[in-house]
């Protein structure tokens, strides 16, 4: 069994070219591309040249094997880079093992459940490298910004790396893009303070996520819905969209147990950490205004619910997470 160590990642990405295969799975779908774009570019030296790099999406999928068994046609080793790999490939990804063949086969298979038929079969074989692709929180996410800052000269404030830490989304590119603004905001050998993150990031870029979910909690089905679809086109997977939407049902829940027990909504909100940033004040005011504290609670349980169904293997995910996002447009009773 061939399943990797979180620790020992960046060394098999760094001799990605002694395996026959690699599998990148789980929740991050931005460290996912970032990682499978690594490991093409390694092997390849590209990632565009149709001559040495194969991308197979959803659609064109079933010419796995025709891919993985041609020979390049200038030297070098060729590269089937697959995206949104489910279950239904294994078949053809076993055909593909069983067969001789120099190419390396890379696939991004966000999502798929530790059950999943593809895992199985990539982490029972010892040519391939299964590689788990989780959100990084609390000290590794602060590692990585701060890393990628100093790698500038940037220095970044205590209390501003606190406030952005809180801000950021949970995908790994929607945090690369953050950082690169932030560099462009410092300069060479800046200082970021409080106000200039602020400034710079607002809330997060607009984070289409959190765009989604509370247009949806104020009741405005178009915007949750454009909102939703960018996210989704940028990359983000359902299962990142349910823990977007539970992460801003807590905040509002927190506020609405602390209104209830008799403290002010603005003191309440402001004592969230983070404190809810002001350009959200106006839409999480008026999502408390709609949702009453029962009500939240219950939208948080279909939440987690929708999440697990996300999870298994098959599952129609995109369309749960469109009806999902749909149905926070309307206030249920608790």
């Amino acid at each position: 069994m061939v399943k990797i160590d979180a620790r020992n990642i960046g060394r098999t990405l760094d001799d990605a070219g002694s395996w026959r295969a690699i599998v990148l799975h789980g929740d991050d779908t931005g460290l996912i591309r970032e990682r499978a774009a690594q490991a093409v570019r390694l092997v390849a030296g590209t990632t565009d040249d149709p001559f040495q790099v194969a991308q197979l999406d959803r659609e064109t999928q079933d010419r796995l094997e025709e891919e993985a068994t041609a020979l390049s046609l200038i030297g070098g080793r060729r590269v089937v880079w697959v995206r949104d790999g489910q279950d239904s490939l294994a078949p053809l990804f076993k055909r593909v093992l069983d067969a001789s063949t120099d190419a390396l086969v890379v696939i991004e298979a966000p999502g798929v459940t530790a059950r999943s038929k593809l895992r199985a079969l990539a982490e029972a074989h010892k040519q391939v490298a299964s590689i788990a692709c989780y959100p990084e929180e609390g000290r590794a996410l602060s590692q990585t910004v701060t890393e990628a800052l100093a790698q500038a000269g940037v220095t970044i404030d205590r209390d501003a790396l606190i406030w952005l830490l809180g801000v950021l989304g949970a995908d790994r590119s929607g945090v690369r893009g953050e950082v690169e603004k932030l560099l462009l905001y410092a300069g060479p050998n800046g200082r970021l303070d409080l106000p200039a993150v602020q400034d710079c990031v607002g809330d997060a870029g607009g984070n289409s996520l959190e765009d989604a979910a509370f247009s949806a909690l104020c009741g405005n089905r178009m915007m949750a819905d454009q909102a939703l679809e960018r996210a989704l086109a940028d990359g983000a997977n359902p299962v990142a969209v349910a823990r977007t939407v539970l992460g801003v049902l807590v905040r509002l829940q927190k506020v609405a147990q602390a209104v209830q027990d008799g403290q002010g909504r603005a003191e309440a909100m402001k004592s969230l950490k983070p404190p809810v940033f002001f350009k959200r004040t106006a839409t999480f005011g008026q999502a408390l205004d709609r949702w009453s504290l029962p009500a939240l609670t219950l939208a948080a349980r279909e939440t987690q619910a929708f999440e697990l169904a996300c999870k298994q293997s098959a599952s129609p995910d995109l369309a749960l997470c469109r009806r999902h996002i749909a149905s926070l447009c309307t206030v249920r009773k608790a």
